[in-house]
């Protein structure tokens, strides 16, 4: 595996945002201004801004600025909203070339680039089955509706001119959904906006989704990976700084039916919710980075996707496979504080 695909963009070398920020020396900082936070329920999910400003005023516009800004991505990206560009691809780019706005040719051009690093582990036509699935009332297609539906999922359906900045679909019955890098996208946009409000300390988080800006006033920021089994515990508290840190996990979107639990992440080879990994936190440069490797990781399944995630420069993972075991990638096991006496992480 090639380690400058471009799917994996600005890998800056993320320590001492890891385990070693641990020993974190940084001085503290002068306590002039104040943290702000806000939290809403936006993009099907749990919005949270944490921010550091020395104005109040500005602080709290900022704020107001990142939630206008998921609002925005949301009536966008969506494929619940009929009136949003993603719906609009989905009902016409079957019959032919469809007008896209750059940002959505962009992102799409981007998924396409993960679709290629992971071998079609990711694959935003995985939607041409997903859509079939009704997680809040534990609706699963038949067998037979699956096998109808699955080649529909295939990346290279998805027919772009970048000259025109258009979108067509090769077949119908494909359909498409940006719920895999919509959210991470939305985070690098947010953190984006604050930097240029001045903004040097914050946390964005959309649902399984963070990114931090600096430290948190000379301390790393701790961010936990959640136990997929016991909501309130922590299996492991990451300490770091400037970076992003995706979670995709079983539980997100799920339900079970005859001992068998379903939820949206589809493996694209088979239509069906992948087995064999309970959760995968993906650390990184970035948000959008962190959420496509995420997703293909945890297809994978443990070995192979430590393999891949090793493979890609400025990546960490750490995977919880179907028995509850954790295996994390060779940069994490350097970094780890378990020979520490006193120290505690994974």
């Amino acid at each position: 595996m090639q380690k400058t695909n471009a799917a994996v963009r600005a890998a800056e070398p993320i320590k001492p945002g890891l385990f070693g920020a641990l020993g974190f020396h940084s001085k503290l900082k002068s306590t002039h201004g104040s943290w702000m936070s806000r939290e809403e329920a936006i993009m099907g999910t749990a919005i949270r801004v944490e921010l550091w400003h020395e104005e109040p005023t500005r602080g709290e516009a900022a704020l107001d600025a990142v939630m206008e800004e998921m609002h925005r991505i949301d009536r966008t990206m969506s494929p619940f909203k009929p009136e949003s560009e993603l719906s609009r691809i989905n009902r016409e780019a079957a019959r032919a070339p469809v007008p896209i706005s750059k940002e959505m040719f962009d992102l799409i051009a981007r998924s396409v680039e993960f679709s290629q690093l992971s071998d079609g582990m990711f694959d935003i036509t995985f939607a041409s089955v997903g859509c079939m699935f009704d997680y809040r009332n534990g609706i699963k297609p038949t067998a037979d509706r699956i096998a109808a539906a699955l080649p529909g999922i295939d990346y290279r359906h998805l027919r772009m001119d970048r000259r025109e900045c258009t979108i067509q679909f090769a077949r119908s019955g494909v359909r498409i959904d940006l719920g895999g890098i919509a959210k991470g996208y939305a985070v690098d946009n947010c953190i984006a906006l604050l930097k240029s409000r001045g903004v040097k300390e914050a946390l964005v988080m959309a649902g399984g989704d963070s990114r931090v800006l600096g430290d948190r006033r000379g301390r790393p920021w701790m961010i936990g990976i959640r136990d997929p089994r016991r909501k309130e515990d922590m299996v492991a508290m990451l300490p770091l700084v400037d970076t992003a840190i995706s979670t995709s996990g079983d539980y997100e979107r799920c339900f079970e039916a005859d001992g068998v639990r379903y939820h949206h992440i589809l493996d694209p080879k088979t239509g069906n919710s992948a087995f064999g990994v309970r959760s995968v936190t993906i650390i990184g440069p970035d948000a959008t980075t962190t959420e496509g490797i995420s997703k293909s990781v945890f297809i994978m399944g443990p070995e192979r996707g430590i393999r891949f995630a090793e493979s890609l420069p400025g990546i960490d993972a750490v995977i919880i496979d179907g028995d509850g075991n954790m295996h994390y990638t060779a940069g994490l096991r350097r970094e780890s504080p378990q020979s520490r006496a006193g120290e505690s992480g994974f």
